[in-house]
């Protein structure tokens, strides 16, 4: 898992993903996930070997944007942008190779959390004068990593670090801690993690005759981050609407609630030629869904 673990000898505030660092930036190609953890790795032994902790770096972190939700499926990978200002003393040099910053997610608290979510990458920043910079990174999720619980789901809260190293390896014998300057801000904004949904829909029979009943079938589904499948979402309200053929406006006909497995079913009188779907407004821990209109020729 990528959860982010903290390291004690640095009094529950330094993340090993900042230990990454050297690795990370000297190609600008970036690491792959597997240098990465190997890197870290190697840090949390050197940690483990060092006395003290980071001195406080001269960072802080404002203005972070996050977009309002995260909707994550079971397999695919799921990336989301995220911007900060990042204003430093004039001590701290951000443009040395072994700086990084980088924007963090996380459940419970900071300091202790339930769950921790990062980027691949650390973020770039891009100076705007002598000590305030512009850093845009990402937060990346991979659910087929077992990263998310169905607990999960739900506001995350939104966290910003820096980390310089100013020289020292965090792989090497000699590696000193109290070289290193470290910052860690949490609370800076929050960001909702959802469930990926999924919704069909069924019409039938087709052609019917006018007067007849449809019966219209269908399935709220949403990802299972503990299982890594789909299971229906029981007892939630989906609205029936109609288009009628020849216009681009889709009208409610009624709510239909989902049953124990999360499967619709309710019928309606054959009126004229048109398109049936279901649409789903969605809850906090699930985005709304809609699924595509199925036509019934009615004769």
């Amino acid at each position: 898992m990528r959860i982010r673990a903290t390291v004690a000898a640095v009094s529950g505030a330094l993340a090993l993903s900042a230990l990454a660092v050297p690795a990370a930036q000297a190609d600008d190609s970036a690491a792959s996930r597997a240098d990465v953890a190997k890197v870290r790795q190697a840090a949390h032994a050197a940690s483990a070997r060092a006395a003290g902790k980071p001195y406080a770096l001269n960072v802080s972190f404002s203005d972070f944007k996050i977009a309002k939700t995260v909707k994550a499926g079971t397999t695919n990978h799921v990336a989301t942008t995220v911007t900060y200002t990042l204003t430093h003393g004039a001590d701290v040099n951000i443009a040395a190779r072994d700086f990084v910053t980088d924007p963090i997610i996380y459940r419970g608290s900071y300091t202790a959390p339930d769950n921790m979510l990062y980027g691949n990458k650390p973020a770039k920043c891009t100076a705007t004068n002598a000590t305030t910079a512009t850093c845009k990174g990402t937060i990346d999720v991979y659910p087929g990593d077992h990263e998310l619980r169905n607990t999960d789901a739900g506001t995350w809260r939104a966290a910003a670090e820096a980390t310089a190293f100013n020289g020292q390896d965090p792989a090497g014998e000699t590696f000193d801690i109290t070289k290193v300057g470290y910052k860690g801000q949490s609370g800076l904004g929050s960001t909702l993690m959802q469930r990926f949904s999924k919704l069909t829909v069924d019409a039938s029979p087709e052609p019917v005759k006018k007067g007849k009943p449809i019966t219209v079938t269908g399935k709220l589904s949403r990802a299972n981050w503990d299982r890594g499948t789909y299971n229906g979402y029981v007892e939630q309200p989906v609205n029936l609407q109609f288009r009628k053929n020849g216009s681009n406006t889709y009208t409610t006909v009624k709510t239909v609630k989902t049953n124990a497995t999360g499967n619709l079913k309710t019928t309606v009188t054959a009126a004229q030629d048109g398109y049936f779907r279901f649409t789903f407004a969605g809850t906090t821990t699930t985005p709304a869904a809609t699924a595509t209109g199925d036509f019934v020729d009615v004769r």
